[in-house]
């Protein structure tokens, strides 16, 4: 009794920590401050209480008198941490004077005022450019320098460094100064007397330093970094694997040139996988909700004329068989079945493969094991899928009446759908496996593409083993 009394305890105390107590509504709460009758100053205190983040996700709620009643209340260091969250940025800055947004755009990690930048009418940006300093401007410049897919490209000028000659003292002092102006100052980068960059200080380790310890002997030199012109792509697993809140991003000539961010790392994490989803699903790159209509369907369209020419190529293939089909009309029925099967097993696979070689070495070893396992999982699922397409179609076309060997025509459904599913998974892991060999991005090979080069393999198979088994039945 006394175990039952406590399994009930157990019980009642797990739905109590499953059910969590309602979160604040932060959105509910910032609408009613902003929009509230405030004095300016009260209403400027209680938003410091608030992430930016949370402020940004409001700007869309407000109207346009509450948005400017907003950027007179908070200043424009302020503004530009708000903006640098925002999506439609382009849209704000067009309800500012183009002196109040070159000085709010300054304000902005210099990666951030790129991207803002980027958004807006050539004249607009312009007129902005030449009311910012020339610092900004040269750093804005800079980072625009680079292709999009480099390193460069991500990196922002916001960092502290150091010379590796000077004392504990000096150094604390140093990093206060410049915390003025940058505020990723949990790291702090060494240099050489040439400039270059020889390591990195975390900033505990700086605080606790007592005033008699040597700089060099609280310097982590083997701290890790990548170089500007480096591919995004190649180096990310580099960035992922490093739990650090920054990485020095260093020119030709190991002087560092800016970091990049943690923030910067999920951010280019989440676009390779929007892109390589976009690639999955052939299209050239990925698109958003107000792209114009046209320059989606150029996006689509060379994947489409492919894929096209690829189908009339299944069904050349189709009537290569059409003296099976003329005798066992009934086998048009399961051809789908098949097709169908054989095209989402290839496009599993090929989800695995992608996944399995962005993330790993890929050394023969490395191949070996995928082709094995995927073939493995091919087999048992065919197997599995092949047994209860059997079943069915055995019975379907005994009770239908459209053959005389309906226990001999559901065998060559179910051992085609058995030999499509593995051929496919083969494909699937094989494919994009060349594709990297041969230095193509294997995102490429998309699941259209990998679909219907199975679409012909299992045809193949399918009308083979009619012809095999069944035509020389009749």
């Amino acid at each position: 009794m006394a175990e039952e009394d406590k399994d009930v305890e157990k019980e009642e105390l797990s739905e109590a920590e499953i059910t969590s107590p309602p979160k604040r509504d932060y959105e509910e709460e910032l609408l009613s401050i902003i929009q509230s009758d405030l004095p300016p100053a009260e209403i400027h205190e209680k938003l410091a209480d608030y992430h930016d983040n949370d402020i940004a996700s409001v700007f869309g709620l407000l109207s346009d008198v509450d948005r400017r009643k907003l950027y007179r209340i908070l200043s424009n260091d302020e503004i530009s941490d708000i903006f640098s969250y925002l999506d439609d940025v382009e849209d704000y800055i067009a309800e500012l004077d183009a002196e109040k947004a070159a000085d709010i755009i300054e304000n902005m990690d210099a990666d951030d005022a790129v991207d803002v930048l980027e958004e807006l009418e050539d004249d607009t940006r312009q007129e902005i450019i030449e009311l910012m300093d020339d610092e900004a401007v040269e750093d804005i410049q800079m980072i625009s320098s680079y292709d999009e897919d480099m390193v460069g490209s991500r990196m922002t000028t916001n960092f502290i460094s150091i010379p590796r000659d000077f004392s504990v003292k000096q150094a604390m002092k140093s990093v206060i100064e410049q915390a003025a102006e940058n505020d990723n100052i949990s790291t702090i980068y060494v240099t050489d007397k040439n400039e270059a960059f020889c390591g990195a200080i975390d900033l505990r380790d700086l605080v606790i330093a007592r005033s008699t310890t040597e700089l060099k002997d609280i310097i982590t030199e083997s701290y890790p970094y990548i170089y500007a012109t480096e591919s995004v792509a190649e180096c990310l697993e580099e960035l992922k694997g490093y739990s650090e809140d920054s990485i020095p991003v260093l020119d030709n000539n190991n002087k560092i040139l800016g970091v990049i961010t943690s923030s910067d790392i999920v951010e280019v994490v989440d676009e390779e996988l929007g892109e390589d989803y976009a690639k999955l699903a052939g299209l050239a790159e990925e698109e958003d909700l107000k792209e114009p209509v046209a320059k989606s369907v150029r996006k689509r369209l060379p994947w489409l004329m492919i894929l096209l020419f690829l189908g009339l190529g299944v069904s050349t293939v189709v009537g290569l068989f059409d003296k099976v089909i003329d005798n066992l009309a009934y086998l048009v029925f399961f051809q789908s079945m098949i097709l169908d099967m054989a095209g989402n097993v290839g496009t599993q696979s090929l989800a695995v493969t992608i996944r399995v070689i962005s993330s790993e070495d890929l050394s023969g070893k490395t191949i070996g094991k995928l082709i094995f396992k995927e073939l493995r999982v091919g087999f048992f699922n065919g197997l599995i899928v092949g047994s209860i397409a059997f079943v069915s179609s055995a019975l379907y076309l005994f009770v239908v009446g459209s053959t005389g060997t309906p226990f001999l025509a559901a065998l060559c459904i179910s051992v085609a759908m058995l030999v499509a599913m593995l051929i496919s998974s083969f494909s699937g892991t094989i494919i994009p496996i060349i594709f990297k060999k041969m230095k193509i991005d294997p995102a490429v090979a998309s699941g259209p593409l990998i679909t219907t080069i199975n679409d012909m393999v299992a045809v193949c198979v399918y009308y083979s083993l009619a012809m095999l088994l069944l035509m020389s039945a009749l």
